[in-house]
């Protein structure tokens, strides 16, 4: 069920009907809470219930578990970890590793041909996978105390509108908020549907009108000889999936607002960023928090010494690439924001760029070139395909007037002016919204959220799921 699509209107507006009634006692409104979102997740395929069954009574029990017997308080972690990353390896990763046992054995001339599995990829897997280990991980560390309701676990683990595309929402964060029945303020239903309608601006007016001719440029035969074209290609690439994303959290967060709640903050305008360790806070916040928190830190993070503290990095952006998809091409992404970071502890060229005169603008400039190197990887259907993406974009072959045509035709360059100008306001750091507000009578932003709809209604481009679902 697709936040843009009109069976997801209908259930939500069944949901908003009886929340109000249904939120006054907490099995009750959690109960409620749980069914909806198991409709909402059901939609696609309802065979995948299991999976998020067995996933949340694992950890649920395992919670319970490490709290009543403490010294066996490790095998429980390890049996949750196991058990979801098993789950996760099984229907994300098999098929990827049965390629490469294939094509590994063909290179010592051995013909093994296992046949692949052919598992359907269930939506959303790598997202509660995630969430429901950071429930474990922190009732071991201590940080967190396990509930003992099953259905207050579950309202947690499966809350319909961060369940398939995130933020990935920390127990210690969402299950205190779960226990409150307080009514919406004024405050929060405004602000939730301010997310929600930029958040529907993002995806159906900026990322799916540039979808099809990023589409059309990857699909092509072979690739269009032209650099302008590609670096183009790679910017609008930049902004459909930025948008993609950040428009699917923003709405979340407006539906989470709508409820009663607070998610966090998924996307910070990461194209300002002036180093890579800048933009990993500003990009998918709650999974790079989360590989932080629960992958680099243990492993020492920047405590044990200069090359533990390069090793960690590689080791955790390597494993952030391989999350995003069963692919070399994601762990060679992987690879180069790893390759950035280490070069950058190594160097400090931000802050030596930054001293020189117009050295923000520079730093931002290098970083967002590079940046859309990587996002080549991580959009090519295949190495050999990034490869001669990458070799025509630092060709710095002529321009062919007929693709530049194509590139207008598609009222991308707009958008694209339009999102970078976006982008430089919100570097400025200066709030010209509230500064308009205090003179206007406070009617700036309704004005302009109200415009902003009746753009998503006229302007928006053909449908399609959100980018993120495939991962």
């Amino acid at each position: 069920m697709l936040f843009n699509s009109l069976d997801f209107i209908l259930f939500l507006g069944a949901f908003l009907v009886f929340w109000p009634l249904m939120r006054r006692e907490n099995n009750r409104r959690w109960i409620f809470l749980v069914c909806a979102s198991f409709v909402f997740y059901g939609w696609w395929d309802w065979r995948f219930l299991f999976l998020i069954v067995f996933s949340g009574l694992l950890d649920f029990y395992c919670g319970l578990g490490m709290e009543r017997f403490s010294r066996w308080r490790k095998t429980f972690l390890i049996l949750s970890i196991i058990g979801n990353l098993g789950t996760l390896g099984i229907f994300k990763y098999l098929d990827f590793g049965i390629g490469n046992v294939n094509a590994l054995m063909s290179f010592f001339g051995i013909d093994v041909n296992l046949p692949a599995a052919g598992l359907m990829l269930p939506i959303g897997i790598s997202f509660y996978t995630f969430q429901s280990m950071s429930y474990t991980i922190d009732i071991y560390r201590g940080s967190l105390k396990p509930t003992r309701n099953v259905a207050h676990f579950f309202a947690y683990l499966a809350m319909f509108p961060q369940l398939v595309a995130g933020p990935i929402v920390r127990a210690k964060d969402l299950l205190p908020q779960l226990m409150s029945a307080s009514p919406t303020t004024e405050k929060q239903r405004w602000e939730g549907f301010r997310l929600i309608i930029h958040g529907f601006f993002k995806k159906v007016v900026i990322a799916d009108n540039l979808a099809p001719i990023v589409a059309m440029a990857f699909n092509a035969e072979t690739p269009a000889a032209s650099s302008i074209y590609w670096w183009c290609i790679m910017m609008m690439f930049s902004f459909q999936i930025y948008c993609d994303f950040s428009g699917y959290s923003d709405i979340a967060r407006g539906l989470a607002n709508w409820m009663g709640y607070e998610f966090p903050v998924n996307f910070n305008h990461p194209y300002i960023s002036k180093s890579f360790q800048e933009f990993w806070t500003r990009w998918h916040i709650s999974l790079s928090s989360w590989f932080r928190d629960y992958v680099y830190i243990p492993l020492g993070g920047s405590r044990k010494g200069k090359a533990s503290t390069h090793m960690n990095i590689w080791v955790t952006m390597l494993l952030s690439g391989f999350w995003h998809g069963a692919a070399w091409t994601f762990i060679a992404w992987g690879a180069l924001h790893a390759a950035m970071l280490s070069l950058e502890k190594v160097s400090n060229w931000p802050k030596r760029i930054l001293s020189l005169p117009g050295g923000k603008v520079l730093a931002v400039l290098f970083v967002y070139a590079l940046v859309l190197i990587g996002w080549v990887f991580f959009r090519a259907q295949s190495f050999s395909q990034a490869g001669e993406v990458l070799t025509i974009m630092f060709s710095f072959q002529s321009v062919d007037g007929n693709i530049i045509k194509e590139l207008v035709s598609y009222k991308c360059v707009a958008i694209l002016l339009i999102m970078i100008c976006r982008e430089i306001y919100c570097g400025l750091g200066v709030d010209v919204t509230d500064l308009i507000d205090r003179h206007t009578g406070r009617v700036y932003q309704p004005a302009l959220t109200g415009m902003v709809l009746i753009l998503c209604i006229y302007l928006r481009g053909p449908g399609s799921e959100f980018i993120y679902f495939q991962f």
